[in-house]
């Protein structure tokens, strides 16, 4: 039987594939990935180390740019809303999203899906001109051929931007769940979880963070493996222990297009990728193999 070395994390939605309860007749999934799946996303685009598994959706977006041998299924692995993912000292006085132009904000990499989401609410829905703003990093990209754009500075190795931000080094940090677990942290986008729910309510939207991904030369002379992956990650997500979070993004080519052309608007815009992709372009193979 054919197996696949897969990296693909243990969230309530993928745990029936984990532990078995979803499984395949035509291939045994050999999940070898880091415990943190983000963590192997380096790996698999440079080195190969796997042949599917989630991936960001940004790194998605930078692996089709520079003609890496990736196909993503419309099949979101994780996703959330982001309004509540940067954070400020309020101690050291308040500070308005406009505010953080001319200042010093920390990220872990600028090509962090995080990051993406982000900025494009705080230059969308607050007016931030974010070429204005200096982003300091502590990583790389995954992709080799892509580099930062000129208003980031990479931080020395091992640099903790949460606590750089609680000391007034940054004025901000964009971090997600490791936002500093401290009284003092306040969120930069004011009343995030009910702008969160406004901003749904107009577009419809639930940002990714992970997509599904299979090796091209799978998706080509292997269709039916990727229709029984496909099949999987669906019968996981139904599996889900309480149900999904509502909402969550959808399966599907359909009812993902307006989130991922906004994250492709969102990328070229953010000095990510430096041409628009189209949706054809980008799941074509998947929507072949599919069909």
């Amino acid at each position: 039987m054919l197996t696949l070395k897969a990296n693909i994390e243990a969230y309530p939605q993928t745990l029936a594939i984990h532990d078995g309860r979803v499984k395949s007749d035509l291939f045994h999934l050999d999940i070898c990935g880091p415990a943190r799946a983000h963590n192997g996303f380096k790996d698999m685009l440079r080195h190969g180390a796997y042949d599917c598994g989630e991936l960001a959706i940004v790194t998605y977006l930078q692996a089709r740019v520079y003609g890496k041998p990736w196909v993503a299924l419309p099949a979101p692995i994780s996703g959330r809303f982001q309004h509540h993912c940067a954070g400020y000292n309020k101690e050291l006085g308040h500070v308005a999203p406009k505010d953080i132009e001319g200042q010093k904000v920390g990220v872990r990499t600028y090509a962090q899906t995080t990051g993406l989401w982000v900025r494009g609410v705080l230059q969308h829905e607050h007016g931030v001109d974010l070429d204005k703003v200096t982003f300091m990093t502590v990583g790389e990209g995954h992709l080799e051929e892509y580099a930062d754009p000129p208003n980031c500075i990479r931080l020395p190795k091992g640099s903790d931007i949460g606590q750089m931000m609680l000391d007034g080094e940054l004025v901000a940090t964009l971090q997600g769940v490791d936002l500093p677990k401290d009284p003092r942290v306040e969120r930069l986008v004011p009343d995030p979880y009910n702008a969160a729910k406004t901003w749904y309510a107009k577009s419809g939207i639930v940002p990714i963070n992970h997509l599904f991904v299979v090796h091209a030369d799978i998706a080509r002379e292997q269709p039916e493996v990727v229709r029984d992956l496909y099949r999987m990650i669906g019968e996981s997500r139904d599996l889900t222990e309480g149900g999904l979070p509502a909402p969550f993004p959808p399966m599907g080519f359909e009812a993902n297009r307006a989130g991922i052309e906004l994250a492709i608007q969102l990328a070229f815009e953010q000095h990510i990728i430096p041409r628009l992709l189209s949706i054809d372009e980008l799941f074509a193979p998947a929507m072949q193999a599919l069909n």
